[in-house]
């Protein structure tokens, strides 16, 4: 079997590279969620104020086109479907009430930052580990 010492050096200081660099951003990915959470508390308020939003129940051209109608009466299935709409838009409201999509955004970047946290620490310690080791036998030699 040959060996190949070039390309297992490259290789060794890629993956090293890789992990720190995964190691990197999770944590300044970290530091940001941390820094808007109780310094700049009021970075995410755009956010909060996006969600509050109550969506239409009709497009606004067919709005339009029931307002400009003089005598513009809605059928018993689109009374029946906007009924069926204002049930499902106060469960709607009392749900969406309930959750906070900040924290929630902010649950799912945690989820994100330690993965790669715990992705890149161990892929940075092996392989530098590995090159410590080959550097110091050769030292030796």
């Amino acid at each position: 079997m040959k060996h190949y010492p070039l390309i297992r050096t490259i290789y060794l200081y890629l993956f090293t590279i890789v992990g720190l660099t995964l190691l990197t951003i999770g944590s300044v990915r970290f530091l940001d969620m941390g820094l808007k959470a109780f310094v700049f508390t009021k970075a995410e308020e755009e956010q909060r104020l996006i969600y509050q939003q109550p969506p239409l129940p009709y497009s606004i051209k067919r709005l339009e086109e029931v307002d400009l109608a003089e005598n513009a009466s809605l059928s018993s299935e689109e009374k029946e479907a906007i009924a069926h709409w204002l049930v499902d838009y106060k469960n709607w409201q009392e749900k969406s009430s309930k959750v906070d999509y900040v924290t929630a955004k902010r649950h799912r970047d945690a989820s994100l930052n330690l993965a790669l946290i715990l992705i890149g620490l161990p892929l940075y310690f092996y392989h530098w580990r590995v090159i410590k080791k080959e550097t110091k036998n050769k030292k030796l030699d």
